[in-house]
């Protein structure tokens, strides 16, 4: 679920970035009124661009904190499995790295 946010955020991001550049670009033929109705519009769609990637950062950094938190109390938990399952990964790691 977290991830398909994280999708859907992106996708919002890409689309208000686009209109932003293409808002810019026709400003850049405009003058006068024109011209500063779209520089304004352009704006507010790269404030809004803003402010959902901050929204999608702190989403991001309060799931890793979750994951941080889930890991230390199975490590708490379980030391010893923890403990075998670490070993298990680093010799796997170790034949993949010699085999190379």
């Amino acid at each position: 679920m977290l991830e398909a946010n994280f999708k859907v955020i992106n996708n919002d991001l890409n689309t208000l970035i686009k209109d932003a550049q293409v808002l810019f670009q026709a400003a850049t033929a405009l003058t006068g009124e024109k011209a500063d109705e779209m520089r304004n519009r352009g704006m507010v769609l790269l404030n809004t661009a803003q402010d959902k990637a901050q929204k999608l950062q702190a989403g991001a950094i309060a799931a890793g904190k979750d994951a941080a938190v889930a890991a230390n109390v199975y490590v708490k938990e379980n030391p010893w499995r923890a403990v075998a399952t670490a070993g298990g990964l680093g010799l796997l790691l170790g034949v993949i790295v010699a085999r190379r």
